[in-house]
């Protein structure tokens, strides 16, 4: 959906069109849910910040500017904030689980390797600092590019970058500490 069309849906929204409502929430509720499952432990949780994401895209759609961000940029940035808010209520932070269903018909024992290595890089992520874990599921796992994720978690594109390099350190040295499985 290019950016014209995603601005007139976004005037329709604000004028409480549910096609156009609909429309949106199809295109961008799978990145949001990925990101906050992400982000979050419990899928109760996922849920409860991906459906308030949606509802202030209904009742606030009047107040999103697209000149300033894209608006997959602004629903990524509520979705954020709405963790980090969730975060801070229960003052503990974990990853949930990333293995997914892809291991197909592969045998038991590569399975059990991936599902190791994939505890691991979640634990180290864990870790991580709030910022740079951020950082770093928005630009790699989210895909945004430097810019988005940079007017997400509103810092300039220079600390970005510097915070990136900082989380990528940590992150390589907490996974260098780990033992060998």
């Amino acid at each position: 959906m290019n950016t014209a069309d995603e601005s007139q849906l976004v005037r329709r929204v604000s004028q409480g069109d549910q096609v156009a409502y609909r429309k949106l929430l199809d295109a961008h509720l799978p990145a949001v849910t990925r990101y906050v499952q992400r982000m979050l432990t419990r899928p109760g949780d996922t849920e409860d910040i991906v459906q308030e994401v949606f509802l202030r895209l209904w009742t606030q759609a009047a107040g999103f500017d697209q000149s300033k961000a894209r608006l997959s940029t602004w629903l990524h940035n509520i979705a954020h904030n709405l963790c980090i808010d969730l975060f801070r209520k229960q003052k503990r932070i974990q990853l949930t689980d990333e293995t997914g269903d892809s291991t197909g018909g592969e045998e038991p024992e590569v399975v059990l390797a991936a599902t190791n290595r994939s505890a691991i890089v979640r634990n180290a992520l864990s870790s991580l600092p709030e910022r740079q874990r951020s950082a770093l599921i928005l630009s790699y796992y989210q895909g945004l590019s430097n810019r988005e994720t940079a007017d997400i978690l509103e810092l300039s594109l220079p600390a970005l970058e510097s915070l990136l390099a900082r989380a990528r350190r940590t992150l390589k040295q907490e996974l260098q500490q780990e033992p060998e499985q």
